[in-house]
């Protein structure tokens, strides 16, 4: 930059007899002062422009630094999620699976508590069909007794006469004396030992 300069100034300092001579005067200190304040600024603002540049670089260069690492950031957590994704759908089709073997598990469970339900019920009812069955066969047999008695009782009378009723009576008293006389005797009942009846 420098170089430039001088060379600019070089070139006015030679251009400014030539310029003396043919009498045009009227632009050369214009044009003097161009390139000394060009030359001037180029001396003094070349360090500030030269680390306001080379700041911004770095700047540039940390921005494109931390939008790579944003970006790989960005990139993993997508890639993460994605991961996550599809682990959520094995996880969900694991609970479907597990929520389906658990109600049918339930299912069969309920199922043979019904079963085992029935049985005893079944149980319960032939039991008391048993029971009732022997109620009712000992009612009957009871009632059977009962008429036949009644029967009986009504057959005797109407075919038990008077005299049927003196000998039915005088056996018994004979029979009454056998046991008191034989009692008395020490002598066994002759109708329990098979005798006379």
């Amino acid at each position: 930059m420098i170089r430039v300069s001088v060379l600019g100034l070089l070139l006015i300092a030679l251009a400014s007899p030539a310029a003396a001579k043919s009498g045009e005067t009227g632009l050369f200190y214009p044009i003097f002062n161009l390139v000394l304040l060009i030359a001037v600024l180029i001396y003094f603002a070349r360090k500030p422009v030269r680390a306001y540049f080379h700041d911004r670089r770095l700047e540039i260069q940390e921005s494109l630094h931390a939008a790579a690492l944003l970006r790989r950031e960005a990139e993993e957590r997508y890639a993460s999620w994605q991961r996550k994704l599809i682990d959520l759908d094995a996880e969900l089709d694991q609970i479907r699976e597990t929520s389906r073997q658990r109600a049918e598990a339930e299912r069969q469970h309920i199922i043979a508590d019904a079963e085992a339900s029935a049985n005893r019920i079944r149980s319960d009812a032939s039991a008391a069909i048993d029971q009732e069955l022997r109620r009712s066969r000992e009612i009957l047999r009871q009632e059977a007794a009962d008429l036949a008695i009644e029967l009986a009782g009504n057959l005797l009378r109407d075919q038990v006469g008077d005299a049927d009723r003196d000998r039915l009576v005088d056996e018994f008293i004979e029979r009454i004396e056998r046991i008191e006389h034989a009692s008395d005797s020490g002598v066994a009942d002759p109708d329990q030992r098979g005798g006379v009846r």
